[in-house]
């Protein structure tokens, strides 16, 4: 005896598994690949606003002066105009902050600098950088704090 078996081809239950199995995985794919274009944007603002701060700190290294007596020239704060006590200084924070406002989104600096010219290693510099991170947490409001990145780097002068 000769048993036969016939099958002539899938089934349309078979046929409606894979194309929701492949649509998942296909969606899958393409929110793995936003995510990963919203970080490397989020990357690449976190190196713009690194070298931003190393370019200002350079800046004040260059017109320091004898004894260190410009550095606190360069103080100002997020809101504050340019320092207006120094032209170099006065000149360098409007160039920064203009620099930072081209690259980075709603770009705001600060500078503390402390200068004890007794002692070398109290010369320090404080620079933060504050933007909006809107690719990766949305707009900065106040019910949304974490829509504000802020780098703060030190330096010893």
């Amino acid at each position: 005896m000769h048993l036969k078996s016939k099958q002539s081809g899938a089934t349309l239950i078979e046929v409606v598994v894979t194309v929701l199995v492949l649509a998942t995985g296909l969606l899958a794919m393409g929110a793995l690949q936003t995510r990963s274009l919203q970080f490397n944007q989020s990357a690449f603002m976190r190196s713009q606003a690194n070298i931003f701060a190393y370019d200002i700190v350079d800046r004040i290294r260059l017109n320091r002066g004898d004894k260190s007596t410009n550095v606190v020239a360069y103080n100002v704060d997020y809101e504050s105009s340019a320092p207006s006590t120094n032209t170099r200084a006065r000149d360098d924070v409007t160039a920064w902050r203009e620099a930072m406002s081209k690259v980075l989104p709603d770009a705001k600096g600060k500078i503390e600098c402390v200068n004890a010219a007794a002692s070398v290693t109290t010369r320090l510099c404080t620079i933060s950088i504050k933007w909006s991170d809107t690719s990766l947490f949305g707009d900065y409001s106040a019910s949304n704090k974490d829509g504000q990145t802020e780098l703060i780097y030190t330096s010893s002068l």
